[in-house]
């Protein structure tokens, strides 16, 4: 075999994107290794990159298990602390590709499958725009459903365990009054 790089058949057709260019030129733009050198693409990058892609898609309501979640909802909370893009996110990064693990909640009501289909499609395409990896697979784990009056039964159950209290001394004093 020779070195040389193989060019397409005259005849053979041709990929397009929705822009109508070529995608076999664009995929030669983006080679993360050359005669001038090569580029390596840290497991971070490519976490951060599937975290931000699947916070984009609607209907997921968070990334990450529950502990993840916690510790993330703290981080935030410390002054000067940030928001860890990479929750949630596990990725093997190779030299040419990447596969990507997904931890996610989704918000009640929405098609479990069609959300993961997106999620799917769009961690592809940003991680294989940004980064020219190519990914190989995108495993996606719905962990929970969230359900907006959790929320509110959460603030709720501290106010009515409080009236539940009165309620229970306004019994005791009625039965002290009856006797």
């Amino acid at each position: 075999m020779s070195s040389t790089p193989t060019t397409p058949r005259p005849n053979a057709p041709k990929a397009t994107g929705p822009s109508g260019a070529a995608l076999v030129s664009q995929a030669k733009t983006g080679e993360l290794a050359s005669t001038q050198g090569a580029t390596t693409i840290a497991d971070a990058v490519v976490s951060k990159i599937a975290g931000i892609a699947t916070r984009e898609v609607n209907g997921v309501h968070a990334v990450g298990g529950g502990a993840a979640r916690a510790i993330g909802s703290l981080r935030e909370r410390i002054p000067g602390g940030s928001t860890n893009h990479s929750q949630g996110i596990s990725v093997e990064v190779g030299e040419t590709q990447a596969a990507v693990d997904i931890d996610l909640i989704a918000e009640y009501g929405v098609a479990i499958a069609d959300l993961a289909n997106s999620v799917r499609r769009n961690v592809i395409n940003s991680v294989q725009r940004m980064t020219g990896l190519e990914v190989t697979e995108v495993n996606i784990a719905v962990n929970d459903v969230y359900i907006p009056s959790e929320d509110n039964n959460d603030s709720s159950s501290s106010s009515s365990s409080s009236s539940g209290s009165s309620k229970d001394e306004q019994t005791v004093a009625r039965q002290t009054r009856v006797q």
